[in-house]
């Protein structure tokens, strides 16, 4: 909601004032790009020592879908991820005062079980392509691809448990606490796929996306805020974390409908091919519109080709990509008003709200 006494609007007006120099470039993706540059380089070491003490059996599979080994266990020079969960970690923890250097085995915890999703999220969706070259799945199987997550997922709660950090203990209960929550945010997301197309609410669906991503990125910048702060402000950074969460899976939803495959390294309208009740589809559908009823009657069977395209025109033109690209600078919104509640000099956030405004305004 917006701080008592003004609205949101204001209060993104005061943001823009503070902000100066390189926290105005902010505003373009600049910063933000930079600051993901430098967590790269800064987590990268740490998760791939924690990847690298997995047994050879899951640790290739784990190596390939970093990017960093071909399918044959050779070098490649691929990305790990955009790294924003663990740069969300390291910022929180320097907007309230902490020193970054002692979360990053935190921040690669987090990466770590972003990562386990992902693995069984392929899986699950049956997707082919990830990065821009074939699924783990694709290449090793489905059970070992589902297993090296497993293992992943057991390796994050490792690292926190081996870390000094006075945290550590309370950080490892609240990422397997949101481990739980992801799971059933991903079973929610499963069984809206069995229901009809008007079967499923927009509240529903906001509950499923907070569950399934708010849920994550509002963990990082409470474990973040665990390695710096007293349990107010890490309330205060979960909630803007998940409300940044909910933009970025609209923004998501939309990349899903919409997106350049030469960008998001997937085919044209995916996530309609895979019949997806993602928001601006559940949006779209509740609109009571002509266009609603026409995409309710493509749902219904099998989408491809020239289909997916008359998809898409019908949730755009039943109004769910408008009321996406509208939540999503809405939750912006109600983000920053709970970050401010932590770092109530918003000039000393300008890491945290230039990863905010990456996901919001972000193609791929």
């Amino acid at each position: 909601m917006p701080p008592a006494g003004g609205t949101v609007q204001a209060l993104l007006e005061e943001v823009t004032v503070t902000m100066t120099g390189a926290e105005a470039a902010a505003t373009e993706g600049h910063e933000a790009a930079a600051l993901l540059e430098r967590t790269r380089s800064t987590v990268n070491p740490q998760l791939r020592t924690g990847v690298e003490s997995l047994p050879e059996s899951m640790r290739r599979i784990a190596m390939y879908h970093f990017g960093w080994e071909q399918a044959d266990g050779t070098p490649a020079a691929g990305q790990a991820g955009k790294a924003i969960r663990p740069a969300l970690v390291l910022a929180a923890t320097q907007a309230l005062g902490g020193d970054p250097r002692r979360a990053v085995r935190a921040a690669a915890a987090v990466e770590l079980a972003h990562n386990f999703t992902l693995l069984h999220d392929d899986v699950i969706d049956e997707d082919p392509t990830r990065r821009n070259r074939p699924t783990a799945w694709k290449v090793f199987g489905v059970p070992d691809a589902i297993v090296a997550g497993d293992a992943m997922c057991a390796l994050a709660l490792r690292l926190l448990a081996e870390d000094p950090h006075p945290a550590a203990a309370s950080a490892s209960a609240r990422l397997a606490a949101c481990v739980i929550e992801l799971c059933a945010g991903q079973q929610a997301d499963c069984a809206f796929e069995r229901r009809g197309p008007r079967e499923v609410s927009l509240e529903e669906c906001l509950a499923m996306a907070e569950a399934k991503t708010g849920a994550l990125l509002g963990c990082a910048c409470a474990l973040g805020a665990l390695y710096a702060a007293d349990e107010e402000e890490v309330a205060a950074m979960d909630a803007f974390g998940r409300e940044a969460g909910l933009a970025f899976q609209l923004i998501d939803d939309l990349i899903g409908i919409w997106g350049d495959p030469s960008h998001t390294g997937k085919p044209a309208g995916a996530d309609l091919v895979a019949h997806k009740k993602s928001l601006p589809v559940v949006a779209a559908l509740a609109s009571d519109t002509e266009a609603a009823a026409e995409l309710a009657a493509l749902y219904a069977g099998p989408l491809d080709g020239d289909a997916v395209r008359r998809a898409a025109d019908a949730v755009d033109r039943a109004g769910g990509r408008d009321w996406a690209q509208s939540q999503a600078a809405d939750r912006m919104g109600r983000a920053v008003h709970h970050l401010s509640r932590a770092v109530p000099d918003l000039a000393a956030a300008g890491d945290l709200l230039a990863l905010a405004e990456f996901v919001t305004r972000r193609t791929r």
